[in-house]
């Protein structure tokens, strides 16, 4: 049996009564976090584009762009338009064992996808949660070798996108098996790209809309290479791809979305969030004044030199400037939101700051598993001698740490404050806390539309 056909086998016979409750908290949580980045992203000039591109050519009424009043579109475009639209903000979740945003794929294709269908709550999250997992299991065979090949996270994400679609499609095993062989020979992306210019969200649409497309042309009947995924010159071969067989090992007895997943409670790269907050904690446990700071140096597992530019003048420079997390956190004793505005990329004291950021010194931390990889140690030096560290292990609202709906719901708030009323913002979060007993994904729709 392929790998395809096997994991078809496991995804056509698992349903939304299947899956830990904790699992579909998740998910319910993923939502919020991805409409949150997705309203902050909504008005950058990459989905501007990109929803201007999808509404001149038009199409079937099937589906809603977010926060968008203009009128419904194919579903794979406007999984497309609001994959961007989340992605483009750097403030979506990251399944943080694979350096990939997943929850921003299975959010944009299922709730697309579940608008054409009358899909209800239940199984748009069982979607969610089968789609997350597929796509970790995936990716976690292929990192870091498709990192180290140069591609990008949407060559992992993609599996989400497809196998959420296809589980709201009611795929049969055989197409399930075809719709994730379709899904392994239908992207790239290269990560050199990502970091420097638009092309990550780009990556983002890419993403959901060829998932999407892979599952409906399934369902048609379209034929691929099953083997695609294991065999010689496929996609683990190419991907630098190894220990294959643990992609179905032990199905259903642990879950990506539960385990690995990370919501991002500050914007930016996920990597730099541990490290911004211990920054923070070192510059209040030492009252430290700006002015006087000599030096801060950063260790962790991650940190071999200086990230990102020095001196960022835009929010994907800001989004992957370690100097920049690093000087806010300590010029502000904090690191927000905020901190990816123009406001604070041209602060002078956090400029300066910037300056005496380095990389140095052993990690300190002692968490186990895949989000330790993301600890930090920062210590800040002042100009009298004096000298103050903080230790984070992992960061907020990452699976090592835990996932509070106080978190999601501030985030949420946060982000849709600029572009929906606050009743309608009440509403939104109502409905998300409740979508397990929602019968049309079409009220959540409604409100975003």
């Amino acid at each position: 049996m392929t790998v395809a056909a096997e994991l078809a086998d496991y995804l056509t016979s698992t349903h939304f009564d299947d899956l830990p409750p904790l699992a579909v908290e998740r998910a319910q949580m993923i939502i919020a976090s991805t409409l949150a980045s997705a309203a902050a992203g909504s008005e950058i000039s990459s989905t501007n584009m990109i929803r201007d591109l999808e509404k001149e050519r038009g199409g079937a009424p099937e589906a809603s762009i977010w926060f968008d009043a203009g009128p419904k579109l194919p579903i794979a475009d406007v999984a497309r338009v609001n994959a961007v639209m989340s992605d483009s903000a750097a403030s979506d979740d990251s399944d943080l064992r694979n350096i990939a945003h997943i929850g921003t794929i299975v959010t944009a294709t299922s709730l697309a996808m579940a608008e054409r269908t009358g899909a209800s709550g239940r199984d748009v999250l069982a979607a969610m949660v089968l789609g997350y997992e597929i796509a970790g299991r995936i990716g976690e065979a292929a990192t870091p070798g498709y990192g180290e090949r140069g591609f990008h996270g949407c060559v992992v994400t993609i599996f989400g996108g497809t196998v959420a679609t296809g589980t709201l499609l009611h795929l049969s095993r055989p197409q399930m098996a075809q719709a994730i062989a379709i899904a392994a020979t239908s992207i790239g992306g290269l990560g050199m790209a990502a970091n420097t210019s638009l092309a990550r969200e780009y990556h983002a649409g890419l993403s959901a809309m060829l998932g999407v497309n892979a599952a409906m042309a399934a369902q048609k009947g379209y034929i691929a290479e099953e083997s695609v995924l294991e065999g010689s010159h496929g996609y683990f071969e190419t991907f630098g791809g190894h220990e294959v067989e643990s992609v179905t090992r032990d199905l259903g007895k642990t879950w990506d979305i539960t385990t690995h997943m990370g919501i991002k409670l500050v914007p930016g790269a996920h990597s730099y969030h541990a490290a911004a907050e211990a920054a923070t904690s070192a510059a209040i446990t030492g009252v430290v004044d700006p002015d006087a700071v000599e030096a801060i140096t950063v260790s962790g597992p991650q940190f071999s030199a200086l990230r990102g530019p020095v001196h960022p003048d835009d929010l994907i420079g800001a989004a992957h400037s370690l100097p920049h997390f690093l000087a806010s956190a300590v010029a502000d004793r904090d690191f927000s939101w905020v901190h990816a505005g123009s406001e604070k990329l041209s602060d002078p004291r956090i400029a300066r700051l910037r300056e005496k950021v380095r990389v140095d010194g052993p990690y300190e931390g002692n968490l186990k598993g895949v989000e330790s990889r993301y600890g930090a140690t920062v210590t800040i030096k002042t100009r009298d001698g004096a000298s103050f560290s903080s230790t984070v292990g992992a960061p907020r609202g990452s699976g090592a740490r835990g996932i509070e709906w106080a978190d999601v719901d501030a985030k949420f708030r946060t982000l849709t404050a600029a572009t929906l009323p606050l009743q309608r913002i009440d509403g939104c979060l109502n409905v998300i806390h409740r979508l397990d007993r929602l019968t049309a994904i079409s009220e959540l729709a409604a409100m975003l539309h």
